[in-house]
């Protein structure tokens, strides 16, 4: 501690176990690694597939260190799940107290403080001042399974739509609500019915406003589906697996409105894009949109499994005694660190400081752009910012994916030790959704790799 450094000052402070830097070591993958790489292959279904094969030893803020000893820039935080850091301490605190009381009970039987504290914290941070009921389970795909019974259970209608370019999962349902088949659903069908695929806004691609998006989106539903059948709408406010896909203005309120006035639930998946990654608790709020229902997932317990619903009391309370719930659905240690989110967000102002990473990394983004139009979009809000690849010269005409120079990139920062990930329909999606304790030194280091990985495409 410094001189001019209070205690609370030094308490306040992250407390990294990792250097915060990029360091490469060895080959990628090292020997380490591909030794357990053949362990693996032994014992691990083949189906369970890894971007890069390096297996992680130790994580901290930012970075990922490999059993190889290289250090990685992470910026894809477990796909969007170590929002405030890897292993971060208020967290790491939380749980460890946790597992020292209880462990499990199942709160169908026995309840606890843990999980009603949670569903008192969502009730508080999703939009809208509406009472509000929460349930808690284990992943994103059973929340968004939950969601949609609940659904079908207050309106008693069959029918469910979802957007083009949407991802909700991997379970039978979610699967089906899909809008990519491939690698998610090939070969794993027969899949649930009655899900239909609307359009969606995509304003890099169909230039349309919001209200005419809308309008589009509505006027399918009303002819494929029809209202009267349809018991919710489910819609990510940015698209994840898409491609961070920000719709025009107007749009999800549009939609909202109609869904009202019709009596279909609109559900906002904010799986991906809530818990503070993009400036606001939830991404919905950028938009002006207050969902009858919001999941969560992912960000929402530091990298424990945890889920929920939380939505409209009406709607929550229409499911009977019983009818909700599962085994280690609102785990009291995943409930504890949950609440340690919620705390760390707020006593840290994450929200400001994804602000912060989407300015430094989106000027970046734009000197790029000015030199390699091979980057047709720039997009995202927060820590959620994505380009858009196309062909040589077809940035302003045709817009042709370029999937191929999204590979090569991604592959180029792999070996220099930066952690990206690819995403879009169409596989020419590079995106960032590194975790709220990236500093600008890091952004801008990954940044120096990427623009060497675009030379090196020639």
């Amino acid at each position: 501690m410094t001189d001019t450094q209070t205690p609370a000052e030094t308490t306040a402070a992250p407390v990294y176990t990792v250097p915060q830097e990029r360091r490469i070591v060895t080959a990628i993958p090292g020997p380490k690694s591909q030794a357990l790489h053949e362990r693996r292959a032994a014992v691990v279904s083949a189906g369970v597939s890894s971007a890069l094969p390096v297996y992680i030893e130790r994580a901290s803020g930012a970075v990922l260190v490999d059993v190889d000893g290289n250090q990685f820039l992470d910026f894809g935080a477990g796909i969007g799940v170590t929002t405030i850091g890897h292993t971060e301490e208020n967290v790491v605190r939380a749980a460890a107290s946790q597992l020292q009381d209880v462990i499990h009970t199942l709160f169908t039987i026995t309840p606890y403080e843990e999980y009603v504290r949670v569903a008192e914290l969502l009730a508080e941070h999703t939009p809208g001042t509406h009472a509000k009921r929460t349930v808690l389970v284990n992943s994103g795909a059973e929340a968004v399974e939950n969601g949609v019974k609940i659904a079908r259970k207050f309106t008693g209608r069959r029918a469910v739509a979802v957007l083009d370019h949407a991802y909700h999962g991997r379970t039978n349902l979610t699967m089906a609500m899909n809008f990519k088949a491939h690698p998610y659903a090939t070969g794993f069908g027969p899949f649930a019915g009655d899900v239909y695929h609307a359009p969606n806004s995509y304003p890099y691609r169909d230039g349309l406003s919001g209200a005419d998006a809308a309008a589009r989106t509505i006027s399918y539903l009303e002819k494929a589906v029809g209202a009267s059948d349809l018991a919710c709408l489910v819609v990510e406010p940015i698209q994840g697996e898409g491609g961070f896909i920000v719709p025009a203005e107007g749009f999800l309120t549009t939609l909202q409105t109609w869904c009202t006035e019709h009596g279909v639930v609109m559900i906002a998946d904010e799986i991906q894009s809530g818990m503070a990654r993009t400036g606001t608790w939830f991404a919905s709020e950028h938009f002006g949109w207050i969902p009858d229902l919001v999941l969560s997932a992912k960000g929402i317990a530091g990298g424990l499994p945890l889920a929920g619903v939380t939505g409209r009391a009406e709607i929550m309370d229409a499911a009977h005694a019983g009818g909700l719930g599962g085994t280690f659905g609102g785990n009291p240690v995943a409930c504890a660190a949950a609440v340690a989110v919620f705390e760390s967000i707020e006593a840290n102002d994450l929200l400001g400081e994804a602000a912060r990473i989407e300015a430094t990394l989106t000027a970046g983004l734009e000197r790029l752009r000015a030199r390699y139009d091979l980057i047709g979009d720039i997009r995202g809000i927060g820590a959620m910012i994505a380009i858009e690849l196309v062909q040589p010269g077809t940035r302003d005409t045709t817009k042709a994916p370029n999937a191929e120079a999204v590979t090569a990139l991604v592959a180029y920062a792999a070996q220099h030790g930066v952690l990206l990930l690819n995403a879009g329909t169409f596989g020419n999606v590079l995106r960032f959704l590194p975790s709220l304790a990236v500093t600008d030194a890091l952004i801008d280091d990954a940044l120096r790799v990427l623009d060497d990985g675009f030379a090196a495409l020639g």
